[in-house]
Formats: structure tokens, sequence, C-alpha cells
């Protein structure tokens, strides 16, 4: 597939077929996502991978606990086959900066003006999720909220020092009504991009 179709079909995936991935796709797009940029090539990101129904429902009864599934917009988000959580660890970026070639001697959070660490769990994500659609397969990026973390932490032993930026489901795609969001329409690229100044 060329890359622009990858990107302009790319789309939150929010119903799967219950069948399993093709053989090394899964490889493929964590292959991927390691050759995503990041600050000082410091690579600090993490990825917990969740393949198979006892994986991904460990999963779903740690992050949807006391939740009815059968209320749910989309029930067919749990059909999906395999989940990888994209997790930032902060450490590594701090006391990357702070070896010789940076200039840096100290791991003072302040010298920062976003948290390169998320922005780059973030970019390897997005590798991830167009690597899913040329492969023609479905996938979507969502958030592990406050009260999900210590259950999610617990249920996969995940160190207190990486912090989980999202998780992507993928899997094959069924049909699916689209989110409500998407009523709102995408901004002209007119609108968001200013050449020369503001």
């Amino acid at each position: 597939m060329e890359f622009q179709e990858v990107v302009q079909r790319r789309r939150m995936v929010r119903n799967y077929e219950d069948r399993a991935l093709p053989p090394g796709v899964l490889d493929r797009m964590l292959a991927n996502a390691a050759r995503a940029p990041s600050a000082g090539f410091s690579q600090g990101w993490d990825f917990l991978v969740l393949e198979g129904k006892q994986e991904t429902e460990r999963f779903w009864e740690a992050t949807f606990a006391g939740r009815s599934r059968a209320g749910f917009a989309w029930p067919g988000l749990f059909l999906a086959p395999a989940i990888v959580v994209a997790l930032s660890h902060e450490d590594a970026y701090l006391d990357r900066y702070a070896e010789e070639d940076k200039g840096w001697s100290d791991r003072d959070q302040s010298r920062w003006p976003v948290p390169y660490w998320h922005v780059d769990a973030g970019f390897a994500a997005l590798l991830m999720l167009l690597t899913a659609v040329d492969a023609g397969l479905g996938a979507s990026f969502f958030g592990i909220f406050p009260d999900q973390l210590t259950p999610f932490r617990e249920a996969f032993a995940v160190p207190a020092d990486r912090t989980p930026v999202g998780a992507i489901t993928v899997g094959h795609p069924a049909p699916d009504r689209p989110s409500r969001s998407l009523r709102r329409g995408r901004r002209p690229v007119t609108d968001i991009v200013h050449r020369g100044r503001w």
C-alpha cells in the first residue's frame, strides 16, 4: 500500500472480528515502533504485548472492572486479538541528557519544554497504528485512566517508573458505527497551518 493511502485510511477501529492476527504482523508493528524518533536517541519506551484471549482478557478485567460491557457502545472492541500498551520511561531521558555529550550535569526536569518521553512513546504508537493499516488490519489507540492504573500495573507487574501512554488494540476490522466525535469534521489545513507568522 502506498504511504499516502495508509495515512488516508487510518482511523480508530472499535469493532473487531473474533479471529487471530496473521503471522508476523505484530512483530512488524513492534519493529517499526522501535524505529520511532526519540530525543537524544534515548529510546525510553517499552511495549507490553498481549496476544490471545487469555492475555487480552486480563487487560480488560484490570481496566474495565466494574463496568458493564453489555452497555458499552463498542462491545466488539473486546474481541481484538492483540493489545499493545506503549509505556514511557522518564528516567531514560533524564539520565541521557545528564551525559557529557548533552552538556547538562543534572537531571532537572525543568530543562524540558514538554515531557519528550511521552511524546516519543506517542510517535512509536503512531507507527504501530500505520503499520496495522498497511497490513490490512484495524487498530485503535486509547488511554488507561487514573482509576485503572493500579489494577493495570498489578495485573502485569509493570514497574513504577514506566508510565502507560496508551493502549493499542489491533485486529481484523468488523463493521462499526463511527464515533459521534467525527461529526465535528476535520479542520481545514488552511485553518491550522500558519506560514511565516501566525
